[in-house]
């Protein structure tokens, strides 16, 4: 008897015969991560003497202890398996940063540098920002060896703000970014990196925005530029510039939208331009800052949602590129909710339609706004030569 038979609920994504009990998630995991000290203030801000008591920064460990946390002890725990990350060298790091930036994070690890408002790198930073990159390219490595079809980096600080030449929003290494620039090392022609952080992907955009072997889809809550660090608007018009023209696509969805717009947005938008691209890997941008009650973000999508945009892109993978996925951790500061969030999408990934059951969501998605968003947005991809006619 086929699977498909003994399970009239199998992933649609996966191919017939093929058993999801049998998928596994390697997770990649370095105690380093937790070093770095982010302080307390205004929410992400400097401290105010008009306080009494001072707010952690939200990008603190905590929330990355909480998503190991859950994803030990939830029901995806019996189809992960742990790796050891490592340290990046310089040289990993230069495939996508500059060399004098990175001699002012070398610098900044001595006592400590605020790189912007919200950005603060504590005395010793550096070791967790090393500890993140190296732990993602542990991941790409797993993936590329052919070790396991799907790797998942749980590192911190987020990178993806992170420019050649700039430290953002929290991000000093772009991770993502390192992996995209280690599989073309490798040798591989064409990445596509698929950024669901409820922020644009900035810091990525600016490293490829001329070169048409990284494709960069960012689906984002339409927060434009926020100053110097972020000059860009991540609108639909900025699609790459040069050979990279077309190979850059923003997806900024307005504010207050949930499952329903993720859903659409991924099927009628994100999918076929990544299917046009053909990539030979996908890298994952996986923030879970997009939830319904995360301080940091203004969407609504629930643990359903995403784990449904993590099977279509496992199934994406599947079809394009033998299912080869590298999945880093992003944003995600509801120290509670968003470990749950990330629970879901190992779940997601692993094919998984009866997970852990979701404690707090309850906002309703509304189906008219989320149509006409995809819609509007549909039209003015097409507009600029990013989708298939």
């Amino acid at each position: 008897m086929s699977d498909t038979k003994k399970n009239p609920r199998q992933d649609p994504g996966q191919d017939p015969g093929q058993d999801p009990a049998r998928d596994r998630l390697a997770v990649f995991w370095h105690d380093d991560v937790l070093t770095h000290d982010t302080g307390e203030g205004v929410f992400e801000s400097i401290p105010s003497p008009l306080l009494d008591t001072q707010s952690p920064h939200p990008e603190g460990a905590e929330r990355l202890r909480n998503m190991r946390a859950v994803l030990q002890r939830g029901p995806a725990a019996a189809r992960l398996d742990w790796h050891a990350g490592r340290h990046a060298t310089d040289e990993e790091i230069l495939r996508f940063h500059e060399a004098g930036y990175l001699q002012s994070l070398k610098d900044a690890d001595v006592a400590g540098h605020q790189f912007s408002t919200t950005t603060v790198m504590g005395p010793g930073g550096l070791r967790a920002i090393r500890a993140a990159a190296g732990t993602t390219l542990a991941a790409l490595e797993h993936v590329l060896t052919g070790a396991g079809a799907m790797a998942y980096a749980l590192v911190r600080p987020p990178g993806h703000h992170a420019a050649p030449a700039m430290a953002d929003g929290y991000c000093f290494v772009n991770n993502v970014a390192l992996a995209a620039c280690g599989a073309r090392a490798a040798g591989l022609a064409r990445v596509a990196i698929i950024d669901w952080d409820v922020h644009h992907g900035n810091g990525t955009q600016s490293g490829f925005y001329a070169r048409d072997d990284v494709l960069t889809v960012s689906l984002h809550m339409d927060h434009r530029a926020w100053g110097a660090s972020h000059p860009e608007n991540g609108t639909v018009a900025e699609c790459g510039e040069g050979a990279g023209r077309g190979f850059n696509v923003n997806l900024p969805l307005p504010m207050g939208l949930g499952d329903r717009t993720y859903r659409l947005a991924f099927d009628e938008l994100v999918a076929p331009a990544v299917a046009r691209f053909a990539p030979e890997l996908v890298v994952v941008a996986n923030g879970q800052d997009a939830n319904q009650f995360d301080p940091n973000g203004r969407q609504l999508v629930t643990m359903a949602g995403f784990r449904d945009l993590a099977r279509r892109t496992r199934e994406l993978a599947g079809r394009l590129c033998g299912g080869r996925l590298v999945i880093v951790q992003e944003g995600g500061y509801n120290p509670s909710y968003a470990a749950f969030c990330a629970e879901a999408t190992a779940e997601g990934f692993l094919g998984m339609f009866d997970g852990l059951a979701d404690p707090i969501a309850f906002l309703p998605d509304d189906g008219a706004r989320a149509e006409q968003a995809v819609t509007a947005l549909r039209a003015e991809a097409l507009r600029h030569g990013l989708l298939p006619d």
